[in-house]
């Protein structure tokens, strides 16, 4: 009497090879039965940017690199010979940026909002960064954000855009870049 039954008698004399094939069937299968929804296009009053977009910084309108960072909470761009001093009893920053396409320095003078403590990957330590206020514009979209100031020399884009500057308006795809030119005019608020 055998005690196997007529369903593995069918299969008894299934090859690895055939066996194989009916594993991959059934996990195609699966895979495309419980795969998660994507959205393919954002919602309409958002804009899909590239995880690297050309951008305007500023009401003098300097066209940078920037790196659009979901996993970083604010915004950081490269500036040399930060000096914080006061005029009229008001903070302020003075700092250089340079335009990439040409290589110039432009000084700017901008109210200090804040300084916030950075804790430093390489060491224990932390420093203390000033933030401005900065016109950014990005695709379509301008925005005063908050900066933080600080020497980026060491990294490929001068300009981190965090999440804070994107929030409500753009959506990063990660497998995109240079999607679209800054397109909007910034703001002649910042003096």
């Amino acid at each position: 009497m055998s005690r196997h039954s007529p369903a593995h008698d069918q299969f008894a004399d299934c090859g690895p090879r055939a066996l194989r094939l009916g594993a991959g069937a059934l996990i195609l299968w699966a895979t495309i039965l419980f795969r998660p929804a994507v959205a393919e296009t954002a919602p309409a009053d958002k804009q899909i940017l590239g995880w690297v977009e050309r951008v305007l910084v500023s009401s003098e309108r300097v066209s940078m690199k920037a790196k659009l960072d979901t996993g970083a909470k604010t915004s950081s761009l490269h500036a040399a010979n930060i000096e914080r001093f006061k005029r009229d009893d008001q903070r302020m920053v003075r700092f250089d940026i340079e335009d990439p396409e040409n290589g110039n320095r432009l000084t700017l003078e901008r109210p200090l909002v804040r300084s916030v403590r950075i804790k430093e990957q390489d060491t224990d330590g932390s420093t203390s960064r000033p933030v401005v206020m900065l016109s950014v514009c990005i695709g379509q979209t301008a925005r005063e954000v908050e900066v933080n100031l600080v020497d980026r020399s060491r990294f490929i884009y001068p300009f981190l855009i965090g999440r804070s500057a994107l929030a409500g308006q753009v959506v990063v795809d990660p497998d995109d870049t240079f999607t679209q030119p800054p397109v909007c005019s910034v703001s002649g608020a910042e003096s």
